[in-house]
């Protein structure tokens, strides 16, 4: 098992994500937590303590507490990016969550046709979640998130904004205390629908941007104080490739130490990206009720990004 993934660590250091960022939605696949964006974001079968539904709803069925967590990336470009979530247990065996997650590019030179300056512009991309889980057996559980889409593009006069729904189904396997194996299916049927009608003379029909839909099979394995997490995935959509059918392929892969119990220091590769972090767990109401953590994200080319995550029980 330690060989094997040594096998998908060193293979996902080797490739680069595939190029699909220029696809609508790509904002729902930058990740959230500084814990996971360290680990490369491979958490489909992890339960992420910062945002534990987007990772794989399926999760939400083995909180024991409430949880609540708020995410701050910092980027370059004038992009911003924030998530927060809140997830609770629903006894006997199910849970719920609800999150909210944005991101945009704010400082947009506004200009007009003829290249005069107008006014400082903004754009930005929202999604509301709403997750619900439960288990069948005391190893498995199943999930879905709703999300409710959301972007506003600027425009001199007027903004343009599609909205649409979007889901996500998952599926959670815990055969036992190491080892961890989930199934995520990202962006069925998720899509923005566009009405030019405001912006344009004429009368043009409604269009829809399809988000691409990802399959992703992950596993997660404890050994000592070292926690491995990685995933694979194959990525769909509307705009096929002709040969093979799908638009690419990805690999994550990570790993944390854990120092005293209460410390970790973490590595990772994914989504083209290497993170490395830290974090701490402390008390602040109860004992070891909160979460603090670190990570430093080198996006290429554009360089670093800083992501700082709180999260605590109650």
């Amino acid at each position: 098992m330690k060989r094997l993934f040594y096998i998908i660590f060193i293979t996902g250091l080797s490739l680069h994500a595939a190029d699909y960022a220029g696809y609508s939605g790509s904002f729902l696949r930058m990740g959230t937590s500084a814990r996971s964006m360290a680990m490369g974001s491979g958490f489909t079968a992890e339960l992420d303590r910062g945002f534990t539904a987007y990772h794989n709803p399926a999760s939400v069925a083995y909180l024991e507490k409430r949880q609540a967590s708020f995410s701050y990336h910092s980027l370059g470009l004038d992009r911003k990016f924030i998530a927060s979530s809140i997830a609770t247990h629903l006894p006997p065996t199910a849970g719920l969550g609800v999150a909210w997650v944005s991101a945009g590019v704010d400082g947009i030179d506004g200009r007009t046709t003829a290249g005069e300056a107008t006014q400082t512009l903004s754009t930005s991309e929202d999604a509301i979640y709403i997750s619900f889980a439960q288990r069948l057996q005391p190893w498995i559980s199943v999930g879905i998130n709703v999300k409710i889409l959301y972007n506003q593009l600027p425009m001199n006069e007027s903004d343009l904004t599609g909205k649409g729904p979007g889901f996500d189904i998952g599926i959670l396997l815990r055969p036992g205390k190491r080892m961890t194996f989930g199934l995520m299916i990202q962006d069925m049927n998720s899509y923005y629908q566009w009405n030019t009608s405001s912006v344009f003379d004429d009368d043009r029909a409604p269009y829809r941007d399809i988000f691409p839909t990802i399959y992703r099979l992950g596993m997660t394995y404890k050994k000592g104080k070292l926690y491995f997490t990685g995933d694979a995935g194959i990525i769909a959509g509307d705009k096929m490739d002709e040969t093979y059918g799908y638009l690419g392929q990805t690999i994550r892969a990570g790993v944390e130490y854990t120092y005293r119990k209460n410390y970790f220091f973490r590595g990772g590769y994914g989504n083209g990206r290497i993170g490395v972090g830290a974090g701490m767990n402390f008390s602040f109401i109860k004992k070891n009720d909160a979460f603090l953590d670190y990570a430093m994200i080198v996006e290429f080319p554009v360089g670093m990004a800083h992501i700082i995550t709180y999260a605590f029980y109650f």
